[in-house]
């Protein structure tokens, strides 16, 4: 957890240059979905909702750069321009296309 989801909070929190493996962006992508699903299971349980929606919009926010930026540096580890994460903006087919460009192998 250390060396994929903390370092990358840490270290690379702005960092939209240089590779991410394959293996880095998807234990990023696990674990920042179990601690977000911890954190709202959490807050549902012993918050008001009001409350956990604050909390939830506060994580999410705080983890949108990193996550903008370990999703550009795997583009770029696969071979592709990071613009391509504005491909991400059209509805439904968008993720989809980003999904399949981060599984892609290295190049």
């Amino acid at each position: 957890m250390n060396q994929y989801f903390i370092d990358v909070i840490k270290n690379h929190y702005f960092d939209f240059s240089g590779r991410a493996t394959r293996t880095q962006f998807w234990m990023f992508a696990l674990i920042n979905f179990i601690v977000g699903l911890v954190l709202g299971f959490v807050c549902s349980m012993f918050l008001k909702e009001k409350t956990a929606s604050i909390i939830g919009t506060i994580y999410w926010l705080a983890l949108l750069l990193p996550c903008l930026g370990i999703a550009a540096r795997r583009l770029r580890d696969g071979g592709f321009t990071p613009w391509l994460l504005l491909i991400g903006l059209i509805p439904f087919i968008g993720w989809i296309i980003l999904l399949i460009l981060c599984i892609m192998p290295s190049k």
